[in-house]
């Protein structure tokens, strides 16, 4: 028997019934549902769902074209993915301001080594802000200004240019603006965002300022993916980095940013081999993953701190001298 895990996601307004009209669908058409996840936030209804659709009674195109219809009769969206539609690597990059993050996208992407196997692309930069223009043309890319002037996001227009673009996974490179729930249910488990600190220490705007107020000695910066709940999203990796006594935030974000770059790449070509799932909230290394990757520290780092005392296990100490018996 052929097992084929299809994700089916719908969005749209919170409505009675829909829930009940999917389910019944797919089971008149042979298909059983293994998952079914849903959430309503901010007035939008999100079920996501995933299914055994290898013994389903019908094709993929009579599939998709029953759910579009029951989708419009719902005044809902509803999207299907089946496995093999997941080898898209078309990589849109969300921007603002900030060059270190997507530069650093965007010279790996011309150098080959956004994927392990160098086969992914970067097809569209879209901007808040115009800022980035110049940039993303230095690259050959087409950069598209959302915003209204003051960095609001036209997500309409958004959400357009990323069916446009076929986009398969986005990435937040210092994209300062909260997505809505209109998008992030779109593309739940397809966006990453980088975040300059540890989470969960330090959420929201101004983290670098944030961990210069707390005093901390150690700060760092978060790759993760975007839910709906802000900085919150599973973490996909981290680094750390030393805070001087007296440090002001200048130096506590030049020594940040070059980090951010590095683990959002990281966690970029991660999601596209494949080699990282979100089972309950967290993020898990697949078994059969090929890839090398530094989730936290490096060796180096690592090796540098003491392995000793710990619970239960009582220090060794060194023999006592024998005594003299001349």
């Amino acid at each position: 028997m052929t097992r084929e895990l299809t994700e089916i996601t719908v969005i749209g307004g919170d409505d009675t019934g829909i829930i009940a009209r999917v389910t019944s669908l797919l089971f008149e058409r042979g298909i059983n549902i293994e998952d079914l996840d849903q959430a309503v936030r901010d007035g939008v209804f999100r079920m996501t769902t995933r299914v055994d659709a290898g013994e389903m009674d019908t094709s993929r195109g009579e599939l998709r074209r029953a759910l579009a219809e029951l989708g419009r009769e719902l005044d809902v969206d509803i999207q299907v993915r089946f496995p093999s539609d997941r080898e898209a690597r078309r990589v849109a990059l969300l921007v603002t301001k900030e060059t270190h993050a997507p530069e650093a996208m965007l010279e790996a992407e011309a150098n080959g080594e956004l994927a392990e196997d160098g086969e992914a692309e970067i097809p569209v930069v879209i901007g808040n802000r115009g800022d980035l223009r110049d940039l993303a043309e230095r690259y050959d890319k087409p950069f598209y200004d959302v915003g209204d002037g003051k960095g609001n996001t036209d997500e309409d227009r958004l959400l357009d240019l990323l069916a446009e673009y076929d986009v398969d996974v986005i990435v937040l490179a210092r994209y300062m603006r909260i997505l809505s729930p209109e998008v992030v249910f779109r593309y739940e488990g397809r966006i990453i965002n980088v975040h300059p600190s540890l989470l969960p220490a330090f959420p929201g705007a101004e983290a670098y300022r944030q961990a210069k107020d707390a005093g901390v000695r150690v700060a760092g910066v978060t790759a993760h993916y975007v839910t709906t709940d802000l900085d919150q999203g599973p973490i996909i990796a981290q680094r750390a980095f030393d805070v001087p006594d007296g440090a002001e935030v200048a130096e506590i974000k030049r020594r940040g940013q070059p980090l951010e770059a590095d683990v959002l790449l990281e966690a970029v070509r991660l999601h596209l081999a494949d080699a990282i799932a979100v089972h309950r909230g967290t993020v898990h290394v697949r078994e059969n993953a090929n890839i090398d990757a530094q989730l936290g520290l490096t060796e180096t780092a690592t090796e540098a701190n003491p392995n000793t005392p710990v619970d239960g296990e009582p220090l060794t100490r060194a023999d006592p001298p024998a005594a003299n018996t001349d």
